[in-house]
């Protein structure tokens, strides 16, 4: 074998080593969710579902991220699905009670069926101080969410059937027939029902879909 062979090889053997162990490196640093939040999403329905997956994240969501996409969606198409109402919701959770309540009404003027949409209006209403406005605006959200959220409801076929948002939706029309005494239980009531019903969207399209599958 010649010297100059013998270099070719010897060149061309880390080069080969680093082909493969660069893709590795990329599937461990995916893994351990390294740059997760780095990529953007591209397009009105991946900004949509970017602020909407760190929304029902909750506490452990990016609800200044979610914000910022959300506002993207609005800017390019109010009438998108219910980003109107979305991003009400993270401005209310971020405690900018002033934009949630603008927000809010765009999104009962945009679709006045939007049942979250006044639930959550009428706390913002609440928050921001016009007390007995606010109590008038959840009898009427709350009348909307009890008609709508049974089996069936956003195409889930069975949807609450443990009872859970049933359940929080009569704690929550009991609290709210106290008038505005009960502001503070109201809120919390209330607060407690939008959880449950995260819970249950997130239940339905994300575990439930599996559970019928494996036949359980």
């Amino acid at each position: 074998m010649t010297r100059f062979a013998v270099r070719i090889r010897s060149v061309s053997a880390p080069l080969k080593f680093s082909t493969l162990i660069m893709p590795l490196c990329l599937i461990i640093l995916t893994g351990c969710g390294v740059g997760e939040h780095s990529v953007p999403r591209f397009g009105i329905g991946g900004r949509y579902n970017e602020g909407r997956e760190q929304f029902t994240r909750g506490r452990g969501g990016d609800m200044d991220l979610a914000i910022a996409a959300l506002e993207a969606v609005v800017k390019e198409d109010p009438t998108y699905r219910d980003s109107l109402t979305l991003l009400g919701r993270a401005y209310y959770r971020k405690a900018r009670y002033q934009d949630a309540y603008q927000m809010l009404q765009r999104a009962v003027v945009v679709n006045k069926e939007d049942e979250v949409a006044w639930l959550v209006l009428g706390m913002t209403q609440l928050q921001l101080g016009d007390d007995q406005k606010g109590v008038e605006t959840l009898k009427g959200g709350i009348t909307l969410i009890s008609k709508v959220a049974v089996l069936g409801y956003r195409n889930y076929p069975e949807y609450d059937v443990k009872g859970a948002v049933r359940t929080a939706i009569r704690r929550s029309a009991f609290e709210i027939t106290k008038g505005v005494e009960a502001k503070q239980d109201i809120l919390r009531s209330c607060d407690t029902l939008l959880t449950r019903m995260d819970d249950e969207e997130n239940y339905q399209k994300n575990v439930a879909p599996v559970q019928y599958r494996q036949g359980l």
